[in-house]
């Protein structure tokens, strides 16, 4: 599953660099409010790549990158619990 969800992130990631220059926009002179309508869409742009970067802190970071073997997960991880030695501040009772 992380594989096909890697390659699904990476789908987004190229949708959203291909439609970031609105090429198909170049030669309107159209203006919303005032406002060109092609800086109308980097506005929209750039709202929806705020909401996808959101997504993908919230639920992906680190994909295909760290790794998900428990073992190594393990070594890295601080010991838990009050026998670990690792208090705060003090001496050990």
């Amino acid at each position: 599953m992380p594989r096909l969800e890697l390659w699904g992130w990476l789908a987004v990631a190229i949708g959203l660099c291909a439609l970031a220059i609105p090429w198909f926009l170049w030669n309107d002179a159209t203006l919303v409010a005032g406002i060109p309508l092609w800086l109308w869409w980097h506005v929209g742009w750039m709202v929806l790549a705020s909401i996808v970067f959101w997504l993908f802190a919230q639920r992906a970071w680190g994909l295909g990158i760290e790794s998900t073997g428990a073992d190594s997960s393990d070594e890295r991880r601080p010991p838990r619990g009050r026998d670990s030695g690792a208090e705060t501040g003090g001496e050990t009772r």
